[in-house]
């Protein structure tokens, strides 16, 4: 494994072109420009990023297969249910996850995107498993618990790096107090927090790692009270 010294200018002019030409036929035509480009430095950096956030979590798993098993996620999409038919991602994405217990959608991960405007990285659940989510809303109403994700969202926000969302129903869910302290996180069926846009010239960096380990533990705290969440339910608590 060749050591992270940043993705190659042609990343992100790979998916800028990638957009335009949505193709099977143009996509096999520039597969060695996908290797050089996006997945041989993914997987390096996979490794780089990925051992400094055990620095954050001992937990958090990375595995360098590109066949759709390991973190780095496939460029095809799924397009049997989609009404988009274009076969390609024009995004290169990577899943750093928390790994103890429970399945890969019921762990909080941090996760790296990259496309044609540049890169970014986030922390958290992306959506609630069914599983998840009353245990999330009977925690944010919990005075101990819930106090505590403030406390985390807070520390977040008060830095102006990074943001936290995402308030995804119109009310308060049926059951709890609308007139709750905290009743817009009960409109939430997601949890994480969101970095700033990273430069391209950065992308092209071994700096890099250095950038984004320093956006993911600014978004800690929430990922560390997911942690504490997910594993509660693992366990059966």
């Amino acid at each position: 494994m060749r050591q992270f010294d940043g993705f190659p200018p042609g990343a992100l002019s790979f998916f800028k072109e990638l957009w335009a030409n949505n193709r099977r036929d143009w996509f096999e035509g520039h597969r060695q420009d996908y290797s050089e480009f996006i997945l041989q430095p993914a997987q390096a950096f996979t490794v780089a990023l990925g051992e400094r956030l055990k620095e954050i979590s001992s937990g958090i798993e990375y595995d360098t297969r590109t066949n759709g098993r390991g973190s780095i996620k496939r460029i095809y999409r799924d397009v049997r249910f989609s009404k988009d038919k274009t076969p390609y991602k024009t995004h290169l994405g990577i899943v750093f996850r928390q790994g103890e217990g429970g399945s890969k959608t019921e762990n909080p991960a941090f996760y790296f995107r990259l496309d044609s405007e540049g890169g970014a990285v986030f922390a958290g659940m992306h959506e609630f498993p069914r599983s998840l989510l009353q245990r999330y809303r009977d925690a944010v109403v919990d005075e101990e618990l819930g106090d505590k994700l403030q406390q985390a969202i807070s520390a977040i926000t008060e830095s102006g790096l990074c943001e936290v969302g995402v308030e995804h129903y119109k009310r308060v869910p049926p059951g709890y107090d609308k007139s709750h302290r905290r009743a817009r996180l009960l409109r939430f069926n997601a949890l994480f927090a969101s970095s700033p846009v990273v430069d391209p010239e950065v992308l092209n960096d071994e700096g890099l790692v250095e950038t984004c380990f320093e956006y993911c533990r600014t978004m800690a705290p929430v990922f560390v009270w997911l942690r504490a969440l997910t594993a509660g339910a693992h366990r059966g608590d």
